[in-house]
């Protein structure tokens, strides 16, 4: 693919000048002459990568929610009758993030300069991934681009309010861990080196448990930096390792072995398959096209394998349950649940089912998670914090014994 800079003019005779990306030259003049320019003059500028296109490197952070607003937005403008081309302009004056606006600027320069609103879309992946540009791809098809949106929107929305709800849920146990560490910080490393020299300098026989904890406080305030390097080349060599394709295999294999683990990955991935897959399906994505979106968006990379060899069998003429039942690896509820929905012809409508199901199991196992998990913490730092103070306290009550 190719970037082109063309001088057009459209029915009224105004000079258009704009840039639009093609196989070649002759595609680019019939572009425009299907949106009624008439083509003056066209050059090759240069060439893309894969699609892709350099990001802007200045200004805020895109985060998913500006995608979000930018989606149900436009999704209302084009549901009041306001042409695309026009929306886009419109957004790029409400948009609050000036990185997002320029992209949107880009987008929309691409549109009025005659390529599709997919195509346009698809310059920036790292903002508009696949899956988005499919959906947007088959409501300009099927010309219903204002409803894909709609649940194009309703999807992130989704997606958006499942990751805050366990987020909000593991923020008081993460707090508690960072104050209760904080705390036994701060008693090993000025606190407890003070009693150490009192009971130095009167020469007691002090107890075993304060023995060890006064070689504890000495090893972190003479060697604190040992600690640190041994714990960051540890952290950073296994972030290194799963990142690899073996190392990110090993560990999605052993999360859905673990009791815990297994059952709260499988359904988030479950509700993450069914709501993506029911999204694309109702908005008209192939099937088997579809499939092969879900494989890239499922975070655990056994369950994307599995989908993969689905997707094959699929291809055979087989139905989506019977391959999900054979992997083994999705919960029984979900496959006789998308069964159920194959042969009623109603498959997208139990998808949805699926994902709500399993969204609201989800957060009920991470509630009970996280009561299990509270009280835990306040027993483990309780007597963390217990076996200091005691510690102390022993050695200097056997200090007041001492004869004078």
């Amino acid at each position: 693919m190719a970037v082109f800079t063309y001088k057009a003019t459209d029915r009224s005779g105004k000079i258009i000048n704009g840039h639009i990306e093609a196989k070649n030259k002759t595609a680019v003049i019939n572009r425009l002459q299907e949106t009624d320019f008439f083509p003056i003059n066209v050059e090759e500028t240069g060439k893309t990568s894969s699609g892709k296109r350099k990001g802007f490197s200045f200004g805020q952070r895109i985060k998913k929610k500006d995608v979000l607003v930018f989606t149900n937005q436009l999704a209302t403008l084009l549901s009041s009758g306001v042409p695309l081309d026009k929306g886009l302009t419109i957004l790029t004056e409400l948009t609050e993030n000036k990185k997002f606006s320029q992209i949107i600027v880009d987008v929309q320069k691409s549109v009025h300069g005659g390529s599709h609103f997919t195509d346009a879309l698809a310059r920036h992946p790292q903002i508009f991934p696949k899956f988005y540009t499919s959906m947007v791809k088959a409501g300009e098809s099927g010309g219903v681009l204002e409803i894909v949106l709609i649940r194009l929107s309703e999807f992130l929305e989704a997606s958006q309010e499942f990751k805050e709800n366990i987020t909000s849920a593991l923020i008081y146990p993460l707090l508690l861990t960072l104050v209760g560490g904080g705390s036994m910080v701060i008693l090993l490393t000025f606190v407890v080196p003070k009693f150490t020299q009192i009971f130095a300098d009167m020469g007691q026989a002090i107890p075993l448990s304060t023995q060890i904890l006064i070689g504890v406080s000495n090893f972190l305030v003479h060697y604190w930096w040992l600690f640190s390097g041994i714990f960051l080349i540890l952290f950073f060599s296994l972030r290194s390792y799963l990142k690899t394709e073996k190392g990110k295999w090993v560990w999605d294999s052993w999360k859905l072995r673990l009791p815990v683990c297994k059952d709260l990955t499988q359904k988030i991935e479950v509700s993450r398959f069914a709501r993506t897959l029911g999204t694309l399906v109702q908005s008209g994505v192939p099937i088997l096209q579809s499939l092969a979106i879900v494989k890239d968006i499922i975070g655990n990379s056994v369950l994307s394998k599995a989908i993969r060899q689905i997707q094959g069998k699929i291809k055979e003429g087989e139905k989506i349950s019977d391959p999900l039942r054979q992997s083994q690896l999705f919960p029984p509820m979900a496959i006789h649940m998308i069964d159920v929905g194959e042969e009623s012809g109603q498959l997208e409508s139990m998808l949805f089912k699926i994902a709500d199901t399993y969204d609201v199991e989800t957060r009920n196992a991470i509630k009970r998670m996280v009561s299990m998990l509270e009280p835990l913490l306040i027993l483990f730092m309780g007597l963390m914090v217990g076996f200091i103070v005691i510690s102390m306290l022993v050695a200097i009550f056997g200090m007041n014994e001492m004869p004078f």
